[in-house]
């Protein structure tokens, strides 16, 4: 379904996932960039969630989410979500061998040689999300085409969007990192959503290949958790299995988020190697529509938040 299709069918389906397109759409022309954060995130809250953001007494996982946003302010946020300056600090916390290996750093769309590069390879931008072009095939790869889109993300600010503060002083650069994959020709992407350094679940996107994406959560002996309502219960003959070192990737997901009032921390597992992905603050930039009431207020209760 493209573009307008989609959009099409949304009006005509879903009226509210309408509104939250459009509203997405000229949020991102800058039109707010001066807008108080308060006011602005009240606004965006309502038009993606449909209701209004309780800030004084925040109950729910996502209202709490913004209330972070706000009032929770560390510097070195911005160092943790930078996917270049984060590799230290993943040395320094659980070893140098989580980390995938980095093939190259640049200030710039044009300084990057892609000739030099392997004949696949991962380039995406430091400071933001969802600018990730994976390269599989260099006969297939169209270096243009990366630059432009690796140009367009590098003068963008997704704080100014999302309002996500970790973000707004993140030195905008594109890395070059080996292509991993298992030896089935896939990833699995693990997510964990941790509270003060516990890991209450690990949520498992599938379908996502197929343009059918469902997210299911377990807890660590692996029990499906009836968080989200696209994956409450696994279908008749489909299996996900637990990982074998399941363990190991709870301890680091918590390792990893240790003073941390709530943090998700992306982990790959290639073949029994673990790896790190990044930390996300704010999940699905706290507008999780997929979780109902008795999930987001589960969740909620779990953060606590700091004075």
């Amino acid at each position: 379904m493209g573009k307008l299709e989609t959009v099409k069918w949304l009006w005509k389906n879903n009226k509210h996932g309408f509104i939250t397109v459009v509203w997405a759409k000229v949020a991102k022309t800058g039109i707010f960039n001066n807008m108080a954060d308060e006011k602005y995130l009240k606004l965006s809250y309502w038009m993606h969630m449909g209701k209004r953001l309780n800030l004084d007494n925040p109950v729910t996982y996502n209202e709490k989410l913004q209330w972070l946003k706000l009032y929770d302010r560390k510097p070195v946020y911005t160092m943790l979500v930078d996917k270049y300056e984060v590799r230290k600090h993943i040395k320094d916390v659980i070893g140098k061998e989580y980390l995938i290996p980095l093939l190259g750093v640049w200030e710039n769309a044009e300084e990057i040689d892609f000739e030099s590069l392997p004949e696949q390879f991962v380039v995406k931008c430091t400071h933001d999300s969802k600018s990730a072009i994976i390269c599989k095939d260099k006969t297939c790869f169209s270096a243009e085409e990366a630059r432009k889109k690796l140009r367009k993300a590098l003068n963008r600010n997704l704080f100014y969007w999302s309002r996500e503060w970790p973000y707004k002083d993140c030195k905008p650069r594109v890395i070059a990192e080996k292509y991993i994959e298992d030896s089935n020709g896939g990833l699995n992407d693990y997510k964990f959503f941790c509270f003060n350094g516990k890991a209450d679940n690990v949520m498992v996107v599938a379908g996502r290949a197929i343009g059918d994406s469902k997210f299911y959560h377990f807890d660590k002996d692996w029990n499906i958790l009836r968080y989200n309502r696209l994956g409450r219960s696994l279908p008749d003959g489909f299996k996900i299995p637990r990982p074998d070192n399941m363990d190991e990737l709870f301890s680091v997901a918590e390792k990893l988020s240790e003073g941390l009032p709530e943090i998700r921390i992306d982990l790959y597992d290639v073949d029994g190697k673990i790896y790190f992905g990044e930390y996300t603050f704010f999940n699905e930039s706290g507008y999780e529509t997929g979780f109902d009431y008795e999930s987001d207020k589960h969740l909620g209760d779990l953060i606590v938040l700091p004075e």
